[in-house]
């Protein structure tokens, strides 16, 4: 019996069984960035407040992106192009100096990138839609980024800091953080420098004719246990060399934070 075709390389002797139409995103457009944002407001926590009053300096420790919102509009004067929104929501750990205190705060980044993302007059309608609406036939706006760098944090003194508007922070986000975010905090203040990868693009729902060689039916089994005693259970897995020593290498393709 031949060889099951699984995902991945195709060998050329492989038999394709049909032609499969198929419902899929389309990639129309896209772009990646490498966006070294300065200078950017820290909104601290109400516990971190007071450290930055006693604060000689601060330095950054880490990042963490925690939302991207995106948003498309068409662009009138271009047919066939779209603004993409993106607004970046980050948690920023610093260190203060003297005492070394623990201070966290919230970020927030705006980018705006220009994409080709085609013309539609389509209205899409399924089974769970109400019969009266229909969304604009507006092209689908993907971002995929990866937690920042945290490159640089200074202390900014009163009547020196540029003038900050007012940000309307959505709920879930303000829950991340467990306490009070001081949006409108009088006195001295953080700013930030992160390190941005990104790729944005922009997509449309279409349909591909594509080749198909069998049904993707699981090679793995289940493995589970029937036995009450969890003690068997455990022995039966295999030990976890690796989370004892560290890697002796780091692929290249990971090892974006290292300086080139």
């Amino acid at each position: 019996m031949a060889d099951r075709i699984v995902p991945g390389p195709v060998d050329s002797n492989d038999c394709i069984k049909e032609a499969v139409c198929i419902n899929t995103r389309k990639i129309l457009d896209s772009c990646r960035d490498k966006d070294c944002v300065e200078d950017l407001r820290v909104y601290p926590t109400a516990s971190s407040a007071p450290y930055i009053d006693n604060a000689i300096s601060v330095r950054a420790r880490c990042a963490e992106l925690l939302y991207c919102s995106v948003n498309v509009e068409e662009i009138c004067l271009n047919r066939g192009y779209y603004t993409v929104d993106v607004t970046y929501f980050y948690r920023v750990t610093g260190e203060t100096f003297p005492g070394n205190m623990t201070l966290t705060g919230l970020a927030i980044f705006d980018k705006r990138v220009m994409l080709f993302g085609s013309e539609g007059r389509l209205k899409t309608f399924g089974s769970s839609d109400s019969p009266v609406s229909a969304d604009r036939d507006m092209p689908y706006a993907v971002v995929d980024a990866v937690d920042p760098i945290a490159l640089h944090m200074s202390i900014v003194d009163p009547g020196t800091e540029p003038t900050a508007e007012a940000r309307d922070i959505p709920q879930f986000i303000r829950d991340e953080f467990g306490e009070d975010i001081l949006l409108d905090r009088p006195g001295r203040q953080i700013s930030v420098t992160l390190g941005q990868f990104s790729i944005i693009r922009l997509e449309r729902s279409t349909q591909l004719l594509i080749p198909a060689y069998d049904y993707c039916m699981p090679e793995k089994e289940c493995i589970g246990s029937t036995e009450d005693d969890p003690c068997t259970m455990f022995s039966r897995i295999r030990f976890p060399v690796e989370e004892f020593f560290p890697p002796d290498s780091i692929e290249s393709c990971d090892d974006y934070r290292s300086l080139t």
